[in-house]
């Protein structure tokens, strides 16, 4: 498989397990452990292209079943993050991801506001008035405001030449604080991972953080046990390749790649992520 996404946040190959839990809900009825089985099948599969020329029947299924529940935040958190992971991870050509995560993005908003109609609209306030708003979701939004947040990261992402969407960072950030203060063990790992990227996708000149990038990253590689090599991939990417600390960076891919991919539940993200560590690898004399 071609590199990830040459320019992709490595991140969102996460989301492609998360996404699996949440359609879980809307296939459960498929009776036995189908939904459960079918999630571990695809997180365990070490074949990347598998997974990409699979993941369309599953982006219809949803569109059907929200279509008949536009309401249903489960139906929509699902639709919306695998839209997201689709158009950032498996799809090259950036007109078709910037549709693609349009549409997911949609779904995300849409999933907030069917739980809880008095945020809705949010994402078109200021700053000031868009932190104001999250202080009214609570433990009963957790699920839609974590795919609402992904599924503008993802659109932001496939809209990087955008500035009108690079402007909305910040918010998009505020939403994975607000994450964390509603319950700081929900997607634990992954959250600080993400606030980790956010933190240190611009250079300090632009409003990068690299302390706090730095705390974050360490953060997830503790939660994470080390299993999850995409962590590493972005700490060499966004972190070390910001600050031109080729030792760092070097040390980080090589891990990578000679990290064994097969671990149960990261076998998928870790064969993106080798793939991904070699990119950066072969590039690297030209960027330092």
């Amino acid at each position: 498989m071609k590199a990830v996404v040459k320019t992709a946040i490595v991140f969102f190959t996460l989301l492609a397990g998360i996404l699996l839990s949440a359609c879980a809900t809307v296939v459960a009825t498929a009776g036995g452990g189908l939904a459960e089985n079918l999630n571990t099948a695809i997180l365990n599969q070490d074949d990347p292209n598998l997974v990409r020329d699979g993941a369309p029947a599953y982006l219809l299924m949803l569109d059907s079943v929200v279509q008949g529940s536009p309401e249903n935040v489960a139906a929509l958190s699902a639709a919306a993050q695998l839209y997201s992971a689709y158009g950032v991870v498996f799809v090259n050509d950036p007109v078709r991801a910037r549709k693609l995560t349009k549409r997911a993005r949609s779904y995300g908003q849409r999933a907030l506001c069917a739980a809880k109609k008095s945020v809705c609209g949010i994402w078109e306030l200021n700053y000031g008035e868009f932190t104001e708003r999250l202080d009214l979701l609570g433990p009963k939004e957790l699920e839609a405001l974590y795919t609402f947040g992904l599924s503008w990261i993802a659109y932001i992402q496939a809209h990087s030449d955008d500035w009108a969407a690079l402007a909305k960072l910040p918010q998009a950030q505020a939403t994975l604080v607000r994450l964390q203060q509603i319950d700081e063990l929900y997607e634990q790992a992954n959250i600080e991972r993400f606030l980790a990227v956010l933190d240190t996708i611009r250079p300090p000149a632009l409003g990068g953080d690299f302390d706090s990038g730095l705390e974050h990253f360490e953060r997830a590689l503790s939660l994470s046990g080390g299993y999850d090599l995409s962590v590493m991939v972005d700490f060499a990417r966004y972190y070390a390749r910001t600050l031109y600390d080729r030792e760092l960076h070097d040390q980080l891919l090589n891990e990578v790649i000679q990290a064994d991919p097969v671990q149960p539940g990261y076998t998928l993200f870790n064969t993106l992520a080798q793939d991904e560590a070699k990119a950066l690898l072969e590039s690297a004399d030209d960027y330092f």
